[in-house]
């Protein structure tokens, strides 16, 4: 039923209709162009939903709710969730989210689930991104595999506080940071010993990522040195590990997911990969992580221009759509090619994913990826927040929550300066990464004239790799460099056009929005249908 206009004292006029339900696959003509063959369309049609957009809310509004004891007193050390976030989660963890890439599915569709799931509620992403990065590492240990595989990759979702055999499925976090040292994990001092077949783990961590997952990959000290766990949360006697909730970290944005400071006090362990060998081995499931870290900001900023473009084709402002104001235009043209551009550099890494041969290539272009979308997905989100004007500021929208999403993906799993030394680390020593991202750049000489001069430019300024102060700027160019290639191989050639004008050739301003005239209707289209 259409809510009522006509109020006791005035009449609602010149506000946008409702959103109701949408279609986030066939809406949006960047992902049909960037994400062919990903076969998301049912997920898509359901996040569309208004009641995915009401469990969105209640979750993002009814915080998760630390549960320490019960009331005699016993620990439960338990994380409660709102019913909006078990049903999100079910959705994604049903379509296949965290299981697809590894039941004969492929990771280009799950880097499509995790840019339509991300312009929804990006903090449910979390829990199921860890679920489906931690699956490879746990090829380190058969045995182990063995159990908890099965539960970690069935479409299902079960919350129920159980050991692993008792359960139709299951999550995995993560658990590696401390206080004294952040990033550099190789400072940890959570300490490990043997206890028969397996271990017992004693120490702090600075952030656990949903504690109220049925285990964690951790890291901890043995007398050979920093090695990777898999600590169930719950055990199979009945009983629970010694895994303590200190509290809740009461974070910026991704408020419906639950992070938390924890202590193991003796807690159960099995030994992931070599003793002595952490850090290689949770790597793996790092850099799986990193697909979902470089593709969530894509799906960010199609939120935040979603909501933008609805706003202006249906405001009037000083006799004129907004929608047909030449400033509103321009700037909403610059808006997409970085939105775009995250898009099709985001999906063209998924697809390395799924080629063995490329795996170097996936390296090294999961790092640029991760760094360049993350600089793009604030600005973008922050410009479409301020195009609703006030309305853009108010929780009633999805706007605030989508801003105070935008650093997250940029902290996780290597801030900006962790990724640009990583990237430098991965050139210097693994020259097929190097080869296969030069190869990747050339396959786009020849289109266009512009291209070819920043990229000799490039290899000019760079001839080698660059001094480590220099890192950020040759991690950007080379990025930017690399999305400029797949819009020229893959996008319209209106948008490849406008990208290499004004992305390389340095045709605008520092400001989104000051760029000389594009094709504004052929730019204004890929918002979706109701602009063609």
């Amino acid at each position: 039923m259409e809510p009522t206009s006509t109020l006791a004292d005035h009449e609602v006029t010149n506000q946008p209709p409702a959103r109701g339900n949408r279609d986030l696959w066939g809406g949006d003509p960047v992902l049909a162009t960037h994400a062919k063959g990903a076969g998301v369309g049912d997920h898509a049609r359901a996040l569309g939903t208004v009641g995915a957009a009401a469990w969105a809310r209640e979750a993002n509004t009814r915080l998760p709710e630390l549960r320490l004891f019960d009331a005699g007193g016993r620990r439960l050390d338990e994380v409660g969730f709102t019913d909006g976030y078990h049903r999100l989660m079910a959705l994604g963890l049903g379509a296949g989210y965290a299981g697809g890439p590894w039941t004969g599915g492929s990771h280009l569709t799950h880097a499509a689930m995790v840019y339509l799931h991300s312009q929804v509620e990006p903090g449910t992403c979390c829990p199921m991104t860890m679920t489906y990065a931690a699956v490879p590492a746990l090829a380190a240990a058969p045995a182990l595999a063995a159990d908890w595989v099965p539960k970690l990759t069935a479409r299902d979702y079960d919350p129920a506080v159980a050991p692993l055999s008792a359960k139709r499925a299951a999550t995995l976090g993560m658990a590696m940071t401390e206080k004294q040292g952040g990033s550099d994990v190789r400072t940890n001092t959570t300490r490990a010993e043997r206890a028969g077949e397996g271990w017992r783990l004693t120490g702090h961590k600075w952030f656990c990522s949903a504690p109220m997952s049925d285990g964690f990959l951790t890291l901890a000290q043995t007398q050979v040195g920093l090695s990777c766990f898999l600590v169930p949360r719950w055990l199979e006697d009945g009983t629970r590990n010694g895994v303590h909730l200190l509290r809740l970290k009461d974070k910026l944005g991704n408020r419906a997911n639950a992070s938390a400071e924890i202590e193991y006090h003796g807690a159960l362990a099995h030994l992931l990969g070599e003793d002595g060998q952490g850090v290689r081995t949770i790597l793996t499931m790092v850099h799986h992580t990193r697909l979902d870290t470089a593709m969530a900001p894509a799906g960010l900023m199609r939120g935040a221009l979603d909501h933008l473009s609805h706003w202006v084709r249906h405001r009037t402002v000083f006799q004129r759509r907004l929608a047909d104001q030449p400033l509103m235009r321009a700037l909403l043209c610059d808006l997409v090619l970085d939105w775009e551009g995250a898009t099709a550099l985001g999906f063209h890494v998924a697809r390395a994913f799924d080629d063995p041969s490329r795996a170097p290539f996936a390296r090294i272009a999961v790092a640029l990826a991760k760094f360049l979308n993350n600089k793009l997905a604030p600005r973008v989100i922050v410009e479409a927040m301020e195009g609703l004007g006030g309305m853009g500021y108010v929780e009633d929208t999805p706007l605030p929550m989508l801003y105070r999403e935008a650093p997250l993906n940029g902290i996780w799993e290597g801030s900006g300066n962790v990724i640009c030394l990583d990237i430098l680390r991965t050139l210097a020593r693994d020259p097929a990464a190097g080869a296969l991202l030069a190869a990747d750049l050339d396959a786009a000489r020849g289109a266009d004239r512009r291209y070819d001069a920043a990229l000799a430019a490039h290899r000019a300024r760079w001839p080698g790799l660059p001094d480590e102060a220099e890192a950020r700027w040759f991690a950007e160019r080379t990025a930017l460099l690399l999305t400029a290639s797949v819009l020229v191989r893959a996008a319209p050639e209106a948008v490849a056009d406008a990208f290499v004008a004004t992305r390389l050739d340095g045709a605008r301003g520092h400001v989104a929005g000051s760029l000389g005239p594009p094709d504004m209707s052929a730019l204004l289209a890929r918002l979706g249908p109701e602009f063609r």
